[in-house]
C-alpha cells in the first residue's frame, strides 16, 4: 500500500465518496417553468407550462400535475397514457393535456372555464424510474365584478345612510368612498362574503351627518387587475324621491310561532302606495344574501339564502296599497331572529324591522331516584325537545323553590334543548317535591310530582324476592356441605 506525500488513506477515501455523492448522473435533469405569476380571468382558459432542462423527450416518464398532495393530482401522464382514476374530481373534463412539444421535454397543462377556485399555486411533476424533479408555477384568478350601486335610506335624525352594493368580484375588492373634492370618507361598516361561485359580494355603509354634502361616490378596486369601477349619487336629487317621504311599518311586537309553524312576515307603506314598481326584499343582517327578493313582478331566486330556498310564500293580495306578507313555512330554531323588510325605488329604500321568536314546548319531566351509597337519595329531572332554554324548578310540597345541585342543558341536531337536573336529598322532611319546566315566552309550564315514602315502599317490595332468593340460596349450600 502507498501512501502519498500529504494525505492520509482516510482523507483520501472521504474525498473520493463526496465526489460519487456530489457528481450528477448524465440521466439527471431540472424543471423550469414560467418566472411571474400567470393571470387570468374568470370563465377564460389558462396555459400552464414548464420544460425539462436540458431539453430531452419525456414520453416515456410520469408527468403529474398537482395542487398540495401529489397523490391527488389535476392530471397525470404515464408513458404517455392519461390516468384519470387519482384525478381531482373539480377538474374533471375542464382540462387539456398538451404535449405536441413532448419530445423535446415540454408539457402543457390547459384547465378550461377558470373558476376562484382554480386560483392558487400548481406543481409540474417528472419522474424517470427513482429519479424526479419538480417546479411550482403560480395562477392568479381574477374578476372584475358589476358596477356598484349606492342605496339610500331615506332621511332620519338629520342624518343619510348610503349603502354601497357590488356583485362578482374577485379575489376580494378595495371599497372606498370619496366626496365631490376627492377626499376619502370614513366607511362605518364592512360586509364582503363569497357566494356558491366564490365571487365576492360587498357591501359598505357610510353615514352622512354633514347635510351639506351634495355628491358622494363608491368606487370598487381590483388589486390584481388594477381595474376600477364607481358609481356617484347626487343627494339632493334622491331627497326628493317618492319613497324619501314614505315609511315602513312592521308589527309593533315580537311575533311569537312554534316550531312547525309558518311565520308571517308582514311589512306596509304609509302612507298607502302602489308597490307593484318597487324593490321588496326581506333581509337578516345585510342586503345580500336575502330571505327573499321581490323585483319586478317576480321573486329572484339567486339571491335567496340556501336554509330559506323552496320554504317561502310571498303574498301579493293587497301590494296596490304597499302591504306585503312573506310566509316561511315549517319554522326552525334557526329561524329565530331579527328581520328587515326593505322597500325601495329609484336608489331609495325605507325599512323596518321585525322581532321572531321560535318556541317548542317539549316532553312532560320526567323524575328517576337513585339512593347512593351513603343511604342518601338523588332525584333526577329530564325533558327534551324545548325552545328556547327552559326554566327549570324544584319545588317541596308548599310550592317554594328547591336549589339544584346541578342543571346539565345540551341541544340536539334540530336546536331543540334537552335538559336534567338533580336534587340530593339529605332531609327527610322532604317527602313530596315536584319539578316544574317552563317555556317563558309562552308562559307555558309542565309539572312532574314525586313522592319519596311511596318510591321507598316500592323499593322495599321489589327487593323482599331479591333477599328471599339470597337467603335460599345459602341454606341449600350449607345444607350440601352438611
Amino acid at each position: 500500500m502507498v501512501d502519498l506525500p500529504g494525505y492520509s488513506l482516510s482523507s483520501m477515501i472521504a474525498s473520493f465518496l463526496f465526489i460519487l455523492l456530489t457528481m450528477k448522473k448524465s440521466d439527471d435533469f431540472r424543471v423550469i417553468g414560467p418566472a411571474y405569476p400567470i393571470l387570468a380571468r374568470v370563465g377564460e382558459d389558462a396555459l400552464l407550462t414548464c420544460q425539462l432542462f436540458p431539453k430531452r423527450t419525456a414520453m416515456h416518464m410520469e408527468v403529474r400535475w398537482y395542487r398540495s398532495e401529489p397523490g391527488t393530482p389535476v392530471i397525470a401522464h404515464w408513458d404517455g397514457v392519461e390516468v384519470t382514476q387519482m384525478q381531482v374530481e373539480e377538474y374533471r373534463d375542464r382540462i387539456e393535456w398538451i404535449d405536441d412539444n413532448i419530445a423535446k421535454g415540454n408539457v402543457t397543462l390547459k384547465i378550461h372555464n377558470l373558476q376562484p377556485s382554480d386560483n392558487g399555486q400548481y406543481w409540474c411533476h417528472f419522474q424517470e424510474g427513482n429519479y424526479h424533479e419538480e417546479t411550482s408555477l403560480l395562477l392568479k384568478v381574477a374578476n372584475v365584478g358589476s358596477a356598484p350601486n349606492i342605496h339610500m335610506e331615506g332621511p332620519r335624525e338629520g342624518e343619510v345612510q348610503l349603502v354601497c352594493t357590488a356583485k362578482g368580484w374577485f379575489p376580494e375588492p378595495q371599497v372606498y368612498w370619496e366626496d365631490i373634492t376627492g377626499q376619502r370618507l370614513l366607511t362605518v361598516s364592512e360586509h364582503h362574503i363569497q357566494d356558491e361561485e366564490g365571487l365576492f359580494y360587498v357591501e359598505d355603509t357610510l353615514v352622512i351627518r354633514n347635510m351639506s354634502v351634495e355628491t358622494v361616490s363608491c368606487f370598487i378596486y381590483n388589486p390584481v387587475l388594477t381595474e376600477v369601477k364607481g358609481a356617484v349619487i347626487a343627494l339632493p336629487e334622491k331627497l326628493q324621491s317618492e319613497l324619501a317621504s314614505l315609511k315602513v311599518i312592521g308589527p309593533s311586537e315580537p311575533i311569537i310561532v312554534r316550531v312547525g309553524e309558518d311565520i308571517q312576515l308582514t311589512c306596509s307603506l304609509f302612507p298607502k302606495t302602489n308597490a307593484q314598481s318597487m324593490e321588496v326584499r326581506w333581509v337578516q343582517a345585510h342586503h345580500y344574501p336575502a330571505v327573499y327578493v321581490y323585483m319586478n313582478g317576480d321573486h329572484v331566486a339567486r339571491e335567496q339564502m340556501v336554509d330559506y330556498r323552496g320554504r317561502t310564500t310571498l303574498v301579493t293580495d293587497a301590494i296596490h296599497e304597499g302591504r306585503l306578507t312573506l310566509q316561511i313555512h315549517n319554522a326552525t330554531t334557526s329561524d329565530e331572529g331579527q328581520y328587515q323588510c326593505l322597500f325601495e325605488k329609484d336608489g331609495v329604500y325605507q325599512k323596518a324591522s321585525l322581532d321572531l321568536k321560535v318556541v317548542a314546548v317539549g316532553s312532560s319531566p320526567r323524575i328517576t331516584m337513585e339512593v347512593l351509597t351513603d343511604g342518601e337519595v338523588q332525584l333526577m329531572c329530564t325533558a327534551s325537545g324545548w325552545f328556547p332554554p327552559p326554566h327549570m324548578q324544584w319545588r317541596d310540597m308548599e310550592g317554594k323553590t328547591i336549589p339544584s345541585a346541578s342543571e346539565i342543558l345540551h341541544s340536539d341536531s334540530h336546536g331543540l334543548f334537552h335538559v336534567e337536573t338533580l336534587l340530593l336529598i339529605t332531609n327527610s322532611s322532604l317527602a313530596n317535591v315536584t319539578c316544574s319546566i317552563s317555556n317563558l315566552p309562552l308562559g307555558e309550564e309542565k309539572t312532574a310530582a314525586f313522592t319519596l315514602s311511596e318510591s321507598r315502599m316500592t323499593f322495599s317490595w321489589a327487593i323482599l324476592p331479591v333477599l328471599g332468593l339470597l337467603l335460599a340460596m345459602a341454606i341449600g349450600i350449607i345444607w350440601r356441605k352438611n
